[in-house]
């Protein structure tokens, strides 16, 4: 299983012929590759997962929905606010469930955000804000947090799901810094990969992955830093 960074919470995992995309904000993330283009990271994408209905995650998923037929799988009204979009093939979910899409089961859990997305001054409410869990069979479990802060349930998702591998926001200010990131995922979690983000995009959050380092202490070596446009196996 490989997994690629675009910059700021966009990912993608690629496995046997599965290809999910999370919260491609790409068209005006600064830190997206500028040798990369939304219909590469688009292409072959099977499935895109959104965390939440913010612009920064939501991104250039409908472009990228539309063009390739790929499925949405994310709360109930982002899945409906993107189906007046033009998407028509999605996957409404909500926290706790969790659903077998035949090469992966997906499920959201809670994440301590907000959810909307912006039009002509207004808020419009999208749902709740969820962190995601990916189940492939043979591989390890991935949670991707989506926006969050710490929360004792943490340790609940710990203990239903067991995620190896944990994707971590630490930039501060909209989401967790880099000490209670690096405490979320000591005290709650038995992570064997643990990749930062949410960083190093726009000035106003933490340009680097330096405090969470420090923060992890002995467990620092857990920690995979990537630049954006990297991959790594799984």
């Amino acid at each position: 299983m490989q997994l690629t960074w675009y910059g700021h919470s966009a990912f993608k995992i690629e496995f046997a012929d599965t290809s999910i995309l999370f919260d491609p904000f790409l068209n005006g993330n600064p830190s997206f590759p500028q040798d990369l283009s939304v219909d590469q990271v688009g292409e072959g994408v099977t499935h895109v997962i959104l965390t939440h209905g913010h612009d920064d995650h939501v991104g250039d998923s409908i472009e990228i929905l539309k063009k390739t037929g790929a499925q949405l799988i994310s709360n109930f009204e982002i899945c409906m606010w993107a189906s007046r979009q033009g998407v028509e093939n999605f996957s409404p979910m909500n926290t706790g469930g969790m659903v077998d899409t035949g090469s992966f089961k997906v499920a959201l859990t809670k994440a301590e955000h907000s959810s909307s997305k912006q039009s002509d001054g207004e808020a419009i409410y999208l749902g709740n804000p969820h962190g995601v869990i990916v189940e492939v069979p043979g591989k390890k479990v991935l949670y991707h947090m989506g926006d969050t802060d710490i929360f004792s349930d943490m340790a609940l998702i710990n203990e239903i799901y067991r995620p190896k591998v944990g994707i971590v926001p630490i930039g501060d200010r909209f989401t967790m810094g880099g000490k209670v990131a690096a405490m979320a995922c000591t005290r709650f979690f038995e992570f064997d990969t643990i990749v930062p983000c949410h960083y190093g995009t726009f000035p106003i959050i933490d340009e680097t992955p330096d405090t969470f380092h420090a923060a992890m202490g002995p467990e620092a070596g857990k920690v995979t830093t990537m630049s954006p446009g990297s991959s790594i196996d799984l």
